[in-house]
Order: C-alpha cells, then sequence, then structure tokens
C-alpha cells in the first residue's frame, strides 16, 4: 500500500473578509424569519403601543415640530419595535450556545468579527419588519402629519441606527445564561427607555437625571431619530458620539465574549 501523503497547509490562505459570505446570511435569515413568534412580538407589540398613545383625540392632533404629536410617537414607537426586534435577534445567539453551534463555528475559517456581523444584519431585517408596520399603520389611521422627506428620513434612522441594538443583543446572548437571557433583556429595554426619553420626555425629570441620561445607550438614538421632524431644537453632535460609542462597546463585548466562548475548541 502506498503512503498517503499530508496536504500542504502552507498554501492555504485566509478567506477574504473573514469567511463573510452570501450564503451563511441568507441560511441565517432564513432560520430567523421561520421564528413566528419573534416576529409577532417584533411587529404586533409597536403596532398595538402605537394605536393606544399614537391615535389619542386629547393630544395626537396638537403641533410639534414639523408635524404633530401623533407623528412623534409613531417614531417613538417604530424605534422601540425595532430596538426590541433587533436585541431578540441577537440574543437568539444563546440558543445557538446551548445547542453547540458557536464551538462548531470555530471550526470553519468564519472569523468572530464577520460572525458578529452577519447576525448584525440578520437582525436589522426583523427591525426593518417594525418599522414598516408602525409606519403602515401610521399611514392607515392618517393621524401622524409630517412631510414625506421626513417620513423617509425618520425611518431609515430608525432602521439603521437600530443596529446598535442588534449588537447589545449578541453581547447578552453570549454574556447571560440562556434561561435568562430573554428575560433581562426585557428588563434591560424597558429601563433603557425610560432612561433615554422614549417614552416620558427627559424634561419631566430633574436635571441631575437629564444628565445621567445623556450617557445612557438610547439616548443618542432617540434624539437623532426624532431630529428630522423636531427641526429648530438644533443638532448636537453628542448625540452621534453616544451612538459609535455604545456600537463600539457592545459589538466590542460580543465579538470578546464569543472568542471567550469557543475557546475551548
Amino acid at each position: 500500500m502506498s503512503a498517503v501523503s499530508a496536504p500542504d497547509l502552507s498554501t492555504r490562505r485566509a478567506p477574504a473578509m473573514g469567511g463573510f459570505n452570501g450564503t451563511v446570511l441568507r441560511l441565517e435569515l432564513r432560520r430567523l424569519l421561520r421564528n413566528r413568534r419573534t416576529l409577532l412580538f417584533a411587529v404586533i407589540f409597536p403596532v398595538v403601543f402605537f394605536i393606544l398613545f399614537g391615535l389619542n383625540k386629547s393630544y395626537a392632533s396638537e403641533s410639534y415640530g414639523q408635524g404633530n404629536v401623533s407623528a412623534f410617537i409613531m417614531i417613538s414607537m417604530a424605534l422601540y419595535g425595532a430596538v426590541f426586534a433587533t436585541t431578540i435577534g441577537g440574543a437568539m445567539v444563546s440558543i445557538e450556545r446551548a445547542a453547540g453551534w458557536s464551538r462548531q463555528l470555530r471550526l470553519t475559517p468564519l472569523s468572530p468579527a464577520a460572525y458578529i456581523g452577519i447576525k448584525m444584519l440578520t437582525s436589522l431585517v426583523l427591525g426593518l419588519s417594525s418599522v414598516v408596520a408602525v409606519y403602515a399603520a401610521g399611514l392607515i389611521a392618517g393621524k401622524p402629519h409630517m412631510p414625506g422627506s421626513i417620513w423617509i428620513a425618520t425611518g431609515l434612522t430608525v432602521w439603521v441606527g437600530s443596529l446598535l441594538f442588534a449588537a447589545f443583543g449578541l453581547f447578552l446572548g453570549y454574556l447571560l445564561p440562556t434561561e435568562n437571557v430573554m428575560q433581562y433583556m426585557g428588563i434591560l429595554l424597558t429601563l433603557l427607555s425610560f432612561a433615554g426619553g422614549l417614552f416620558i420626555p427627559l424634561s419631566q425629570f430633574p436635571h441631575v437625571i437629564q444628565t445621567l441620561a445623556k450617557f445612557t445607550p438610547l439616548y443618542g438614538l432617540n434624539q437623532l431619530v426624532h431630529a428630522p421632524l423636531s427641526v429648530g431644537s438644533g443638532f448636537d453632535w453628542w448625540w452621534l458620539a453616544n451612538v459609535a460609542a455604545w456600537l463600539i462597546i457592545f459589538a466590542g463585548g460580543a465579538i470578546w465574549r464569543f472568542r471567550q466562548d469557543t475557546a475551548r475548541v
């Protein structure tokens, strides 16, 4: 019998972009969209909240910026839905951890950064469904009033900005045990929504709380998505700095935990 020579590994090269490719992305999207329960929570809840609070006759028609209060609340509920959806999409990685899928991936050329990037992009699809659902409800109801360009600008800002919480969900999914991640996620998102002024305007709180709120993850994003409607109130570069800083923290934390979680492979 002739001996089988070992393969020459010296000529092998790492894949481009850390292994990021369309096939893996399509598989992740297909798996995510099959979860009907997640889609219901991401779409139904924010629409119901908009109907309850955004169509209230006592204040919905009052003017605000270039629109009215109903438009302001519609944007807020779209943001809440997108943030909730992308966080869920990211946190579902905890299920993969329990099944051992994360460790299997470490046997492939897929880099941690590429894997985190794919997960964040798939979460954005879920976030888009929330934005479309809430804005469609607003169009059908006919109560939110603002120029067409602002409809587009705010919708895109909400959707792209929710990428921040896709990274947040991934960080939680790798940081917390599988059986607890969803419980903690709901509590944390509620607290962050209040702290960022999403549910109650920060002007209603003492000055010290308003100052502390500027350092919370949802503050900058909440201000940015309402900025096109609130023309005249000025623009603060701190909003962008806040979003960028937390995106780096959450994405970096997710990559770090991914490496730690698969270090024994």
